[in-house]
């Protein structure tokens, strides 16, 4: 699997795209290759706050339930309400359809320490 360049990643395994002063935030290919089969997705309300490091949600696949730790910390703007209806797209498209939430950054700066695609390739290579 080839990591989106332009993506951060934690080694709880999501993504975070930033734009301006809203992030993307996913779960990545080795996750989801990792948990098997998706088959429910719990996601926050939009305007609830998430916290970096903190849980906002779950993913749930025929072999376990998975917590989904927030990458960054701000207002959860959008969910992607994809997942409620078809949670499987996760397995099928991690880095594009299937992203979890959209949030307003409350702190631009909590991205310096996530992983760049390279590094995070290195680590999953290593965690294998």
């Amino acid at each position: 699997m080839k990591y989106p360049e332009n993506f951060k990643y934690t080694k709880e395994h999501e993504w975070v795209q930033v734009e301006g002063d809203e992030a993307t935030i996913g779960i990545t290919d080795h996750a989801q290759h990792e948990l098997g089969d998706i088959v429910f997705v719990d996601l926050p309300k939009v305007g609830s706050k998430t916290t970096k490091g903190h849980t906002f949600g779950s993913v749930e696949s025929v072999k376990a339930v998975s917590d989904i730790y927030a990458p960054v910390s701000g207002e959860i703007i959008s969910v992607n309400d994809l997942l409620s209806k078809s949670p499987e797209k996760l397995n099928e498209d991690p880095h594009g359809a299937a992203w979890l939430i959209k949030l307003r950054l409350a702190s631009p700066d909590e991205t310096r320490d996530l992983l760049n695609a390279a590094e995070y390739e290195k680590y999953v290579g290593a965690e294998s």
